[in-house]
């Protein structure tokens, strides 16, 4: 297992790039830009992003299985019903849309080319090894739910 697999808590990365996204917008006001009703299009995005962060933890909670992303191995229930129908990590999309209304907000240029980074980083540092446990746990009916629903969206 790589060194930074499941070491960075999906929370801390996410405000870790939104702190990173306000410095450059500190740093380099020059690439800033106008983005008319940001701040309406910024609500709306931080909106949806919150109602997939907590449709993801009452379907774990009501699964009574763990919220923990840490130790993915701990999960008891391979849930996929809710909002994971739609998603295989619909707190992480929640994230990554809250990471997009503060782009929105921040209307700067690093701002967005940081939401890759975060999706890139997810993918292979938290996603990848919460799969790869899960697969192990749930083997086959793991394997359908990843053919049946994306990723992400």
């Amino acid at each position: 297992m790589n060194t930074l697999e499941l070491r960075i808590p999906p929370v801390a990365l996410s405000l870790f790039i939104a702190g990173a996204m306000w410095l450059a917008s500190v740093q380099f006001p020059v690439m800033s830009f106008c983005i008319p009703g940001r701040l309406i299009l910024s609500m709306a995005l931080c909106g949806i992003g919150i109602v997939f962060v907590v449709a993801g933890v009452i379907a774990f909670r009501t699964a009574k299985t763990t919220v923990n992303p840490m130790r993915p191995g701990t999960a008891s229930t391979l849930v996929s019903s809710g909002v994971y129908r739609f998603s295989r990590n619909p707190m992480y999309v929640g994230f990554l849309f809250a990471l997009g209304s503060w782009a929105f907000f921040l209307a700067h240029a690093l701002g967005f080319i940081l939401l890759p980074a975060f999706v890139i980083y997810m993918n292979r540092f938290q996603i990848s090894p919460e799969e790869r446990a899960l697969s192990s746990k749930f083997g086959k009916h793991f394997a359908t739910y990843t053919q049946s629903v994306p990723r992400w969206l």
